[in-house]
């Protein structure tokens, strides 16, 4: 019962062992219409019926969403994009390359056959395509998601075989193209343990079982308490301790003074305040992400209470880079960046609106009204000329691009600052967006970008807006960045071996 396949090969040694596949191909699906499967009757045609149309895995996608944590967020994209690129992958090219017919259902029991039978070629199965991107996506960003998820999706694929409408090369090369998807999509958006920073320079830290010595303050207005909650599960001889926004410094102090390590539970703000506290008293610090963003402690390799706890049980830390500005009496210290131009006025008018429409559409209403005001841009002195800017960003380490993803630091402890400019003109929004697009070490009309260890900026006028880490202060005269080599020693899970 060999079918006909649409191929236009030649009689020769290379058709023979096509003819002689595609035969042993029959005799396998034959084989296993005739086998019995035990508890399989109730079970692999309905879980292949609710495959169709990605319905089962955009169901998987929300279940992993629900656990909240950035990395099931991720693994529940990247496995949706996965399936998405070998869905079209199969509708356009697959189905379409080899015209073969779906297999004759004589020796399949009427049991197992689906109630509606598919009317496209046979030739991959998408089911089986769909499947393997999923569960591969989800295990290159996840492999404890990969792995609840891997069991699924091989039934659904063994499905396709046991319902008779697919051939096994069918499932086997639509497998092998789902997890070519998502391979592909991994290349253009590289997975967080990708981006990871090399573990150095290492630093000795504490190990502290049970996490006896920490003090850790949650800023309960980051949304912070359930991270803080999970911490306290895992290591329960620390000391956690929730406050308000404004209590925050202070009950850091207040920390800093029995503490054998300084904890801190917050957004990137939070973090900031605490590594303030942790450089002056002398303690390292472990960080928990609890805002929006966090950028730092992710950055760094920590997720959540997992990552954090087996750090500090295990003493496991490294020496990072602080940034440093001065102007006139004003001064601090910053972990991710520093900027002057447009970007503080967004981060003013965010935080004017985030509590009272969210986060992430606060900051879509605050760059539309900052780049749509009339506004003229800066002007500052540096490098012995006088420039105007609508923006300098100063990153306390060198952001890098790794495929379509946005820029990551893979050092922070490369002693340098990476400063990008970009230029005053007379259409703010097309310049900053070229910048945005351009690399890192790039040199335009709108934009250039450069490496340094300090900065110094004259002629910014007084009560001009500043951002470091996302807090926002006045310039009151000149302003000086340096770095702090390894200046700050954090907790960080280092990889295996």
């Amino acid at each position: 019962m060999t079918p006909d396949v649409d191929l236009t090969v030649p009689k020769t040694g290379a058709h023979s062992a096509l003819k002689r596949m595609l035969a042993l191909d029959c005799r396998l699906f034959e084989f296993a219409a005739g086998r019995n499967w035990p508890g399989a009757g109730p079970v692999l045609p309905r879980l292949s019926r609710s495959a169709n149309h990605g319905v089962l895995w955009f169901a998987a996608a929300a279940a992993i969403t629900a656990s909240r944590t950035p990395r099931a967020r991720r693994a529940a994209v990247r496995g949706l994009a996965s399936l998405s690129l070998a869905s079209l992958t199969i509708n356009t090219l697959g189905k379409r390359s080899v015209r073969r017919p779906r297999p004759v259902l004589d020796p399949v029991p009427m049991v197992r056959r689906l109630k509606r039978q598919p009317i496209t070629t046979s030739f991959p199965s998408g089911h089986a395509a769909s499947a393997a991107a999923f569960a591969t996506g989800v295990a290159l960003e996840s492999p404890a998601w990969g792995a609840a998820v891997a069991p699924v999706a091989a039934s659904v694929a063994l499905s396709r075989v046991y319902t008779g409408v697919h051939f096994p090369s069918d499932v086997l090369a639509g497998a092998a193209l789902g997890a070519g998807a998502a391979f592909a999509v991994r290349a253009l958006v590289p997975t967080r343990a990708q981006a990871l920073p090399p573990a150095r320079p290492r630093a000795d830290v504490p190990a502290l079982p049970g996490g006896e010595g920490l003090v850790l303050v949650a800023n309960s207005a980051s949304g912070s308490a359930d991270r803080a909650r999970a911490l306290r599960d895992a290591l329960p001889k620390a000391e956690v301790v929730e406050c308000e926004p404004e209590d925050v410094e202070a009950e850091l102090e207040r920390a800093a003074g029995h503490a054998r390590v300084l904890g801190v539970c917050g957004g990137d703000g939070t973090v900031n305040t605490a590594a303030g506290v942790a450089l002056r008293r002398g303690l390292p610090l472990a960080v928990l992400p609890g805002g929006t963003l966090n950028h730092f402690a992710y950055d760094l390799g920590v997720e959540d209470a997992r990552d954090l706890s087996r750090a500090v049980e295990q003493g496991e830390g490294v020496r990072v880079d602080v940034g440093r500005f001065v102007s006139g009496r004003r001064r601090g210290v910053f972990l991710n960046t520093f900027s002057l131009g447009v970007y503080p006025e967004l981060v003013r008018e965010r935080e004017r609106w985030s509590e009272r429409i969210g986060g992430w559409p606060a900051g879509v209403l605050a760059a539309v009204r900052v780049l749509r005001a009339d506004r003229h841009p800066l002007e500052a002195e540096f490098g012995g000329r006088r420039r105007p800017l609508w923006l300098l960003f100063a990153g306390n380490g060198t952001y890098h691009r790794m495929g379509l993803a946005p820029g990551r630091r893979q050092d922070l402890a490369d002693g340098r600052f990476d400063v990008r400019v970009v230029h005053g003109g007379r259409r703010p929004a097309l310049r900053l967006l070229s910048a945005a697009l351009a690399g890192p070490l790039t040199r335009s009309p709108a934009h250039a970008a450069v490496q340094v260890s300090r900065l110094h900026l004259t002629g910014v006028a007084p009560g001009t807006l500043l951002a470091y880490d996302g807090e926002v202060m006045e310039v009151e005269g000149d302003l000086w960045l340096e770095k702090l080599p390894q200046a700050l020693t954090v907790y960080r899970p280092l990889p295996a071996g």
